[in-house]
């Protein structure tokens, strides 16, 4: 949802009383790109109260205030056919200003930092919705998240496996923490930032409690919600012995004897120290520190300082903190405006973008040991078994978005005293994906907008160049859900134009799918998906006729579905389809991809064009791996494949020849002089004999593929990085097309690509861009 920071004004507020509410259907009032006012005076602003934390009859009588200010959060859920707003108290607020863009004028620090700190409060609540929705779907146990949310909502499945491994990643160091302190008299677990997290119910729960006391942190406002939904709630009150909840004016305001809440702010070290003291913190305990997604909505200066104290002051302690890393790639600038929208600026990811750089900064803060994994890297040392049993959770086809994901977040663990450097997360001795730095040339190669600069946003669509200046894109899913036309790129004197043409039926919805160009009629169409259920079974045949007219170039289409003989291929997705010609019969050549069932496919399958009849052509050799979302092009009579997912959505980077015999082909592996870093979701072309890649999704490697060239023999290799300086937007080059526009192979158009961008919003590229590719060909 869309976070947006506002305020009640006095004046048409026209009741005596109002009430904390849920508000519906006010869409048409209040929209979050416009400046207007939630309620207009003539309408009642008395409702039920629905929020987390506050009392059902909370109510304050506006004749006993001089002046009234509140900052709410404004929280924008599809409700069935009509909109939801779920409002928040948040303590004062700003006057009068929409936060969206930019801070609102103020005289007033103390103000803005208040205003700040609430944007900063209403992360906790998107949070802990997503928690519970990976919980209840089964990603991890725990059945107490729920008691702190109104209603449990059901997230997308990538939303569901960035929590998942978020919560398995700090439970596993939580629990290292407890193993190797397990014959200590006394250990403490102090959470900063706690919010509305379960944990000590969840190890109350569990029995892991012996001899511990867990202390939790955060502003005022949420600890005194949260300390009402506890005294409120019979099962989580039970958990507490000994409870104490007089105190709720703070700053202590929930005391046990193994659970104290406490509100306070960890920038003030000398009131958190007094606080902590007084709540029965003892620093010569071994003490676990946790920080999950904290500390970085403090100024940079702040939360190093809260990292120098917390080492400073526990001499057997180890900290355990998740966070943000790679700010400057596309998915990193996209992560970080999100934030900024939501008035809540993530700091510390500009001063250490990486995880060597959040390693250097603890062990110079006053740490003895630190190891840091990207997320990426943690889950891949998780137990076969274990992610064979998340990845079989949901339908889920969204690996390029789940691997950036993993790629922006880190699980750091550092240690002070010999007591807790055992629970440090070991890094594995042999990763599936290992660490590469690729060695960039000295040169880049520039993108610049397409001519005409007609607007493609579409992720998911194949593409084809019918003849020279006439492309072909056809489905795909954009803005408007799932691409139901054809698109024809055409080019003309002054520069290319969009023509759209709607398709019969559902012909043109399809996802992942391979648009093969036939050359002296137009294109075939195989596989793809509707839904990560629905594979398509169905080829299409595409052919078009071209009218040139003295100021416009038209096209005519048609598509007819193919009615072909033979044993077909299970239907799949995220295949390749190649044009092949072979004792003077053409085939569509269909290797790899996967199906609703089965991760990745190896199997291959010959179209007979002429016939419309699935043939057997005798292949030998070994073949390659199973893959999907690999690149294969025609190459001397055969094809050449790169890259792709493998097996437990390992990327690779191998380079497969398909060679033609006169009895039929073999598989052959060409050696590489030295490797490439594995990539998939790219694009690939044949250039005399050198294979271009373009783009990609990589793993470990920092920043995004550029360009790879292959010399398919000799085996040697470049890389070469890809200026987007000229490109007004992030770039991104995954789930995206690309076409050669000549026949030198001099100018390729990389068209669409993007995608969902985890929580923070989807990106599409705008327009299509044209790649240079004479400085590297001509190196």
């Amino acid at each position: 949802g869309t976070f947006t920071f506002l305020k009640l004004e006095q004046n048409l507020l026209n009741n005596k009383t109002f009430h904390v509410c849920l508000i519906l259907s006010y869409i048409e009032i209040y929209r979050v790109t416009e400046n207007k006012h939630i309620f207009p005076a003539a309408v009642s602003a008395s409702f039920t109260c629905v929020t987390p934390g506050v009392p059902q009859r909370w109510t304050s009588s506006l004749n006993s205030l001089s002046s009234l200010e509140f900052g709410i959060w404004v929280k924008r859920l599809s409700f069935g056919s009509c909109r939801t707003f779920i409002i928040y108290t948040c303590g004062e607020g700003l006057r009068g200003e929409e936060m969206h863009e930019a801070p609102p004028a103020t005289n007033s620090k103390k103000k803005q930092k208040r205003g700040k700190d609430a944007a900063v409060q209403g992360t906790n609540d998107s949070s802990v919705v997503s928690k519970v929705s990976a919980a209840t779907q089964g990603y991890f146990q725990d059945d107490l998240l729920q008691h702190f949310v109104c209603k449990v909502s059901r997230r997308a499945p990538l939303i569901n496996r960035g929590y998942y491994v978020r919560w398995q990643a700090v439970d596993h160091c939580v629990k290292q923490f407890l193993r190797v302190t397990g014959s200590c008299v006394s250990r403490q677990i102090l959470s900063l930032g706690a919010g509305f997290d379960s944990l000590y119910f969840r190890l109350h729960a569990e029995g892991a409690l012996e001899r511990v006391v867990v202390f939790e942190v955060d502003f005022p406002d949420v600890a005194r919600r949260k300390a009402t939904l506890i005294s409120g709630n019979d099962r989580l009150k039970d958990s507490l012995l000994e409870l104490d909840l007089v105190a709720q004016t703070g700053p202590v305001y929930v005391r046990s004897a193994q659970y104290n809440l406490l509100g306070v702010d960890v920038r003030n070290e000398r009131e958190a120290e007094g606080v902590l003291s007084a709540a029965g913190l003892q620093w010569d305990s071994p003490t676990l520190v946790l920080s999950e997604v904290v500390l970085t909505y403090m100024e940079t200066e702040w939360s190093d300082a809260v990292i120098g104290w917390a080492a400073r002051i526990l001499p057997q302690a180890l900290i355990v903190m998740y966070e943000q890393i790679r700010p400057d790639d596309p998915f990193g600038r996209i992560m970080q405006n999100h934030f900024l929208k939501l008035n809540s600026k993530i700091h510390a990811l500009c001063r250490y973008p990486s995880t060597s750089a959040q390693s250097q900064r603890f062990l110079q803060k006053g740490w003895e040991k630190c190891v840091c994994l990207d997320m990426n890297q943690f889950y891949f040392s998780l137990s076969q078994d274990e992610r064979e049993r998340v990845e079989k959770m949901e339908p889920f086809d969204e690996f390029e978005e789940w691997h950036q994901k993993c790629s922006h977040y880190f699980i750091l663990t550092a240690s002070k005293g010999s007591l807790t450097s055992p629970a440090l997360l070991i890094p594995p001795d042999e990763s599936l994906v290992p660490l590469m730095v690729p060695e960039l040339e000295s040169f880049s190669m520039a993108v610049r907008p397409l001519a005409g600069a007609p607007c493609v946003e579409m992720v998911g669509m194949a593409s084809s160049v019918l003849e020279p200046g006439l492309l072909l894109l056809s489905g795909g899913f954009g803005r408007g859900g799932r691409h139901t036309a054809a698109t024809a790129l055409i080019r003309g004197k002054t520069g290319w134009t969009c023509a759209t043409v709607e398709l019969d039926g559902d012909k043109g919805v399809r996802l992942y799918h391979a648009l093969t160009s036939v050359p002296g009629w137009g294109a075939v169409v195989t596989g793809g998906r509707t839904s990560p259920l629905n594979p398509i079974d169905s080829v299409l045949k595409v052919t078009y006729c071209l009218n040139d007219q003295p100021d416009l170039r038209t096209v005519q289409l048609s598509v007819e579905e193919m009615v072909c003989t033979g044993q077909a291929p299970k239907p799949r997705w995220r295949h390749t389809a190649t044009l092949l010609n072979h004792g003077g019969r053409n085939y569509i050549f269909v290797f790899g991809g996967r199906t609703e069932r089965e991760p990745v496919l190896d199997d291959a399958h010959f179209l007979c064009l002429e016939d419309q009849h699935w043939t057997e052509v005798p292949l030998e050799g070994c073949f390659p791996e199973p893959r999907h979302s690999h690149s294969a092009c025609a190459y001397r009579g055969g094809l050449a494949i790169f890259g792709g997912l493998g097996q437990g959505d390992v990327p690779l980077g191998d380079v497969i020849l398909l060679k033609s015999m006169s009895t039929g082909f073999v598989w052959e592996r060409l050696q590489l002089q030295s490797a490439l870093v594995p990539r998939y979701s790219h694009t690939a072309h044949v250039i005399g004999e050198n294979l271009v890649v373009v783009g990609g999704v990589w793993i470990h490697a920092n920043g995004v593929p550029g360009v790879a060239i292959i010399n398919l023999t000799t085996g040697g290799s470049v890389e070469v990085n890809i200026d987007t300086s000229s490109v007004p937007w992030p770039l991104m080059l995954h789930s995206f097309c690309s076409e050669l526009l000549d026949s030198e192979g001099a100018e390729l158009v990389l068209i669409g690509g993007g995608g969902n961008c985890f929580s923070f919003g989807t990106h599409l590229n705008n327009h299509p861009v044209t790649l240079d590719l004479r400085p590297v060909l001509e190196h």
